[in-house]
C-alpha cells in the first residue's frame, strides 16, 4: 500500500514530534572516508551490546556502506551544528575536518558528546531503508558536553538543570 505525498509528509511531521539526538556516523571502505548526519539511531541491546542505524535506500554511497567492516557513530554536541549540516549535505565533508582512525579504520572526530566504535552485524532489507545493526567494541563519552538535538524539523535544545541519578534499571523497561 502505497501512501501519497502529502500522507508521507504528515506522517514524517507526526514523527517529528519525538524529539531525537543528532548522530554523525563515519565509516572507512578502502582509502574512501564516508560519514553521513542522522537520526535514525538507536541502542538496540545491551547483551550483546548492539546498536542500530538506518540509510534510505536512495543513498548514492549505501553499496559503499554495506561494505563497511565497522562504524563509528558520534553522538553530537549542543555547538557542532555546522558540522551536522557540513555531514546532511553532498559535496566534499572532509575537507579541513580533522579526525583520527578508530576500529576499523572509521573516522573519529572529537568535540563530540560520545563515540561508540562498532562493528558491523548485520543490514537489513527494511521498507524504503536498509537498517544497520553493529555490535559496539568500544565507547566513550563526555558527560558535561550537552547533545545536539532535533525535533519538528529543526534543531532545538536541552534545558539543562542538576541531573539526577535515575537509578538502573528503571521500572518502566519491565
Amino acid at each position: 500500500m502505497s501512501q501519497s505525498v502529502a500522507e508521507q509528509k504528515a506522517l514524517r511531521n507526526t514523527l517529528g514530534q519525538f524529539p531525537t539526538g543528532v548522530c554523525l556516523i563515519t565509516c572507512a571502505v578502502g582509502d574512501e572516508n564516508l560519514g553521513m548526519t542522522m537520526t535514525s539511531f538507536n541502542s538496540l541491546s545491551l547483551t550483546p551490546p548492539l546498536i542500530l542505524f538506518s540509510i534510505d535506500k536512495r543513498a548514492r554511497s549505501l553499496p559503499q556502506w554495506e561494505k563497511a567492516a565497522g562504524y563509528a557513530v558520534h553522538i553530537l554536541s549542543a555547538t557542532q551544528q555546522e558540522l551536522s549540516n557540513r555531514f546532511a549535505r553532498p559535496g566534499d565533508k572532509w575537507a579541513g575536518v580533522t579526525h583520527t582512525a578508530g576500529l576499523h579504520q572509521a573516522p573519529i572526530l572529537s568535540g563530540v558528546t560520545a563515540v561508540l566504535e562498532c562493528a558491523a552485524w548485520r543490514v537489513e532489507d527494511t521498507g524504503d531503508h536498509m537498517l544497520f545493526i553493529a555490535r559496539v567494541e568500544r565507547h566513550s563519552g563526555d558527560p558535561d558536553r550537552d547533545p545536539l538535538v532535533f525535533a519538528r524539523g529543526r534543531y532545538a535544545a536541552l534545558e539543562t538543570r542538576e541531573r539526577a541519578d535515575t537509578g538502573w534499571p528503571l521500572a518502566i523497561h519491565y
